[in-house]
């Protein structure tokens, strides 16, 4: 047989060796058991059917609905300078920045080395170097060492697409900080417009009481009055001052929480001033919700992501069943002797070439530890996932429950208001006629302010819930751009050549 076709035999033989080596390692049936929830199968409630009629996604800049000009310009401060949107975007970085190192194991890799030595020998008849003995040389030399893996069973490319996954999911994570962070504003630009609102009632009411005062004064002077009724008008006088107080303390909290959301100081949210809100049309939803959602809510984006990346970790433990086989190189001066530039003369010029591979044969379970680990983390991912969609399309549910509850409350806290107007303005009038008491009066004017306050709470809660049905629909901030296939999220297979050594009790 020539001995050119004997080589290529024991190549292929040693081939064949190390197959059956690395399966001596088997997986042994590991593989994850979760899997991804269809949208499509969650039914809906008829809160999310009535509304899906006519329906589209929120735009980017939902809460320009408002028409508060001071709103929209905190907002654009708050995404330029908030330090919670500036770590997002660092984290963002950092996961691009790590995708690169691992990507770069893909590529060719090239290393120089150099070393200069001054070599003393020593002194030994029996077992020193011979003529070398007790000389002192230059041992000098320079290489370029060049490698290449192969990646024959993915683990590279996995790994490398495993990190991009994540930068991925950082960037959904981003902007899923970011839509917080504008939710956050907004809610709490509603608030301060809501002590501003209960601020104006109280100071109604304070002037409403220094007026009964002076008509229970000028009614004691009259001489139809009594001392009881002055004495009554000036007991709540006190308590209206304290709840104006207490209201500016909640304006200026309110002013100082923004600021500090926007990433400004004090002084900027004391200039805040008094919001201007109006929500016009009520936004509706898409007719094929749960299966838009899923490409719309960045957190459930992420969730996508990180599925994909699990799933793709999972690839990179399978290869670690298998030989690596790598390409190596080296190309270097060397020389021991002579003088200490000489190891650069083109005779001692060097090289070498040729496959390094590696093989795991008994590694004590720490294989298939590796694979189950991924295993379990890609079943955490998909639970994650699954876990997330469920509770974004509770979230839609509950906020247009909500919504829906705001306006009818709002139509009813209308209807109280002008019942307790009328019905003080009538106290009002039978007291300057001396036809009731001030204790009736009293009675009418606390109740007003109480259906005015009401009111104005109903009110912040319609705004709030608008905000909050947005950020649940994802914010418009378009995160289905940039969402993974389906098949990048479905856990790999057990390769085949895995397969035929997966038995339990198989000798490690």
């Amino acid at each position: 047989m020539p001995r050119r076709i004997i080589r290529a035999l024991n190549a292929l033989s040693a081939c064949a060796f190390s197959l059956t080596l690395s399966g001596c390692i088997g997986t042994w049936g590991i593989a994850p058991q979760s899997k991804t929830l269809q949208a499509n199968t969650l039914t809906t409630d008829a809160a999310i059917r009535e509304a899906a009629l006519d329906a589209h996604w929120p735009d980017q800049q939902w809460w320009r609905a408002y028409g508060d000009p001071q709103l929209d310009r905190w907002i654009a401060l708050a995404v330029q300078d908030s330090p919670t949107l500036a770590m997002a975007v660092a984290r963002v970085r950092e996961a691009k920045a790590m995708a690169g190192v691992v990507e770069s194991a893909e590529k060719l890799q090239v290393n120089g080395q150099s070393t200069l030595k001054r070599h003393n020998w020593p002194q030994d008849q029996f077992y020193g170097p011979g003529a070398l003995s007790g000389a002192n040389t230059w041992d000098n030399n320079a290489s370029l060492v060049l490698s290449y893996a192969l990646d024959l069973w993915g683990r590279e490319r996995n790994a490398s697409e495993q990190a991009v996954d994540m930068a991925h999911m950082s960037v959904a994570q981003a902007r899923q900080a970011q839509l917080e962070l504008q939710n956050n504003i907004v809610k709490a630009y509603i608030q301060l417009s809501l002590h501003f609102a209960q601020r104006d009632i109280v100071k109604a009411e304070l002037e409403q009481q220094e007026q009964i005062l002076a008509l229970a004064e000028r009614r004691l002077a009259g001489g139809i009055g009594t001392h009881f009724e002055v004495s009554q008008a000036q007991t709540p006088l006190p308590e209206t001052h304290r709840q104006l107080d207490a209201l500016n303390e909640e304006i200026a909290l309110a002013r100082n929480q923004l600021a500090a959301l926007a990433g400004k100081g004090p002084g900027e949210g004391a200039q805040l001033q008094r919001p201007r809100l109006a929500l016009g049309t009520a936004l509706k939803l898409p007719s094929a919700l749960p299966a838009e959602l899923v490409g719309q809510r960045p957190d459930v984006v992420a969730s996508r992501w990180q599925v994909a990346a699990q799933a793709r970790g999972i690839d990179v433990a399978h290869a670690g069943f298998f030989p690596n086989v790598d390409l190596v190189a080296g190309l270097g001066f060397m020389a021991t002797g002579g003088g200490p530039l000489e190891f650069l003369t083109g005779r001692k010029f060097n090289y070498n070439v040729g496959p390094a591979i590696s093989l795991p044969v008994f590694d004590g379970g720490r294989l298939r530890s590796q694979l189950g680990g991924a295993a379990a983390g890609y079943d955490i991912a998909v639970a994650r996932y699954n876990q997330t969609v469920v509770e974004a399309l509770k979230g839609v549910s509950d906020q247009l429950i909500r919504r829906e509850s705001m306006n009818e409350q709002q139509h009813f806290a209308a209807e109280s208001v002008a019942s307790a107007q009328k019905t003080y303005d009538i106290a009002m009038i039978a007291f300057q006629r001396g036809l009731t008491d001030y204790l009736n009066v009293l009675n009418a004017q606390t109740m007003l302010f109480r259906q005015q306050q009401i009111q104005q709470q109903v009110q912040a809660a319609r705004l709030s819930a608008h905000a909050e049905l947005v950020t649940a629909l994802g914010g418009g901030l378009g995160a289905g751009h940039d969402v993974p296939e389906a098949d990048r999220q479905q856990a790999p297979k057990t390769p085949a050549t895995l397969a035929i050594f997966d038995k339990p009790g198989h000798a490690e």
